[in-house]
């Protein structure tokens, strides 16, 4: 990622990695359960929001996941930019990877259990799920009613990030490029793995190397496009 800001682009995107949560505090695996921001990742949300509006960012559209983490990120830099009227949609198909019968656990127990290989090969390859849960686990989305309307058999009981890959980039592709070639300025606000996703396919990162990129929590990401939406540059938005 280039660390250069300019003006050469026709379009623009913004991506936002939701702000630090109660569980990404703790260290546990958190995937698809609805935790809270911590009062750090409060002030996270608020930084980027000023960092935008100190920049000069309008937007057309503002774009999140069904979790309130996102959700709640997004809001808050709407406020601190006085944009919170824009329109606003949530799709599960930005949530955060989902990994299975380890959310909940802490990473360094998890470590301890099945032993440190095991959790970095769950973590950190790319087409290797966790354990997955049963249909019956309270923790199976089929039973959340935010996501009634979602046939079974799309709802995932884990996924590896190749499997979180398949559903962001087709939301990516049907819907999120349109928006941009029609030239609407897009926030969107996701999470470590649904971002992560996007960024290997916009920069064309092998699936050997995109495990070591991290996405930090609440500070804007840029990318910058071409016509024909070929990437120019991508930055992350800092204090001036």
């Amino acid at each position: 990622m280039s660390a250069t800001n300019s003006t050469d682009y026709t379009y623009r995107v913004v991506f936002i990695r939701h702000g630090q949560s109660e569980w990404n505090r703790t260290n546990r695996f958190t995937g698809w359960t609805d935790v809270d921001l911590t009062a750090e990742g409060v002030d996270e949300a608020r930084k980027a929001g000023k960092l935008l509006h100190l920049a000069g960012y309008q937007f057309d559209k503002a774009i999140t996941s069904c979790l309130k983490r996102a959700i709640k990120t997004m809001h808050i830099v709407l406020e601190e930019m006085d944009q919170l009227w824009i329109p606003e949609y949530k799709t599960w198909k930005l949530n955060e990877r989902h990994y299975g019968a380890l959310q909940g656990r802490n990473k360094a127990e998890t470590a301890q259990i099945f032993g440190d290989e095991q959790v970095k090969i769950w973590r950190r390859s790319y087409d290797i799920a966790p354990p997955a849960l049963s249909k019956e686990d309270p923790r199976f989305p089929g039973h959340d009613v935010r996501y009634a309307a979602i046939p079974q058999d799309q709802l995932p009981a884990t996924e590896s990030l190749k499997d979180t890959e398949k559903r962001v980039i087709a939301y990516w592709q049907e819907t999120l490029t349109p928006e941009i070639l029609q030239g609407r300025s897009l926030l969107v606000v996701a999470h470590g793995n649904s971002l992560r996703s996007l960024v290997r396919h916009i920069d064309k990162i092998s699936p050997d190397n995109i495990m070591a990129v991290e996405i930090p929590t609440g500070i804007p990401l840029v990318y910058e496009f071409a016509a024909g939406l070929q990437p120019l540059r991508s930055y992350y938005l800092q204090n001036p």
